[in-house]
């Protein structure tokens, strides 16, 4: 009898092991075409950097930038001065296709990253966005108004695509780590930060809400009011959360500045130890683009929002406590979005970092 080729044996079952890789889903999946919308802001050129240089040491595969719309604000001086320079760099150094609208860039993708430096013309960026059907991901501010923000978020819904906002902070290690520190919620939380001021934004909207978020992370939701203490160089913002826990924000307007969080529990007091920057936040951009899941929901986004137009509304009123919920509605948002007055005594959720959340619609 004559024995068995074992060249051919192996021939067929390294075949056979690559016919079952390569058809599994996960490495079966192609490559997400992304399309930006807003080069006046450095976060073009550093997501860019992660998503098309396989060379650099953040890299993140699956996803690639491949069109852009420059877009920009001349009334802004961030905008007006550095657009051209971050053009030419996705242009010229990460091979992105410049496109003259919005509409040009949402053609032969299959995601737009949303990064307009100020919120403004995001409403109407956003109807061009999701009229073509692409899920987005909104870099900060969503708007310049908590009413267009809530209006981007319906318009979304309705239309049923996949949407999230997030800053990069919530992924920092160490804002992980403090959010995590023990199983149970924290009792309370100091979160400081920068918050340097846009024009035609709500005070805390641009840089402020970096901190805010950072706040939110360790906190988790149900935050019902706030009230506010201001002077030139800051802005103390303490929230009441659900569990009668209390959340403070120090918005740093002038002078040093810096991100710190500390977090107070049952068992301890942990403070951050180190940041972070932008690639574990762009990781959840791409798994987002992937499975249309946002890890962060409209209703849990829009809460922020509303801290930090309620900490605007309390400044008009010389520091009078406002509701999240006063301002929610004044916005226009659907009742499965408000968050509660605080005269209902409840346990204090814990806190949700990655988790995925209802979408639009959804309680």
């Amino acid at each position: 009898m004559r024995p068995p080729d074992r060249t051919a044996f192996w021939i067929i079952l390294v075949t056979g092991w690559l016919s079952l890789a390569f058809n599994h889903p996960l490495m079966a999946q192609e490559e997400v075409r992304i399309g930006i919308v807003g080069l006046d802001t450095s976060h073009s050129e550093q997501f860019t950097l992660r998503l098309n240089d396989p060379a650099n040491p953040n890299h993140i595969p699956g996803a690639r930038v491949v069109v852009a719309f420059p877009g920009g604000s001349p009334d802004i001086e961030e905008s007006k001065t550095r657009i051209d320079g971050f053009t030419a760099t996705v242009r010229d150094k990460f091979g992105v296709r410049i496109v003259g609208s919005v509409e040009e860039a949402c053609q032969e993708v299959d995601a737009i990253l949303l990064l307009s430096l100020e919120g403004r013309p995001r409403l109407e960026q956003m109807k061009t966005i999701v009229k073509a059907g692409k899920p987005v991901f909104m870099d900060k501010p969503v708007a310049s108004s908590l009413r267009d923000a809530v209006d981007i978020y319906k318009l979304a819904g309705t239309a049923q695509v996949p949407v999230f906002s997030a800053s990069a902070v919530r992924w920092y290690p160490g804002v992980l780590d403090v959010a995590n520190a023990e199983p149970t919620p924290a009792r309370g939380a100091i979160s400081y930060g920068p918050a340097h001021v846009l024009p035609h934004h709500p005070d805390l909207f641009f840089y402020g809400i970096h901190p805010t978020e950072a706040l939110f992370t360790v906190m988790g939701a149900g935050c019902h009011s706030v009230t506010r203490t201001t002077t030139a160089s800051e802005s103390i913002v303490t929230g009441l959360w659900t569990g009668d826990r209390a959340g403070t924000l120090v918005a740093i307007h002038e002078g040093a500045k810096a991100y710190k969080l500390i977090r107070f529990g049952d068992a301890q007091i942990t403070e951050q130890k180190s940041e972070g920057d932008y690639t574990p936040m762009l990781r959840e951009i791409v798994k987002f683009f992937q499975t249309k899941q946002p890890p962060i929901s409209p209703r849990q986004t829009l809460e922020i929002y509303a801290f930090m137009e309620a900490a605007e509304e309390s400044k008009r009123r010389e520091g009078a406590r406002v509701t999240l919920r006063e301002v929610m509605v004044k916005a226009g948002a659907p009742e499965a979005w408000l968050p509660d007055d605080g005269t209902i005594t409840a346990e204090p959720p814990k806190p949700t970092v990655n988790k995925g959340l209802p979408l639009p619609g959804e309680s």
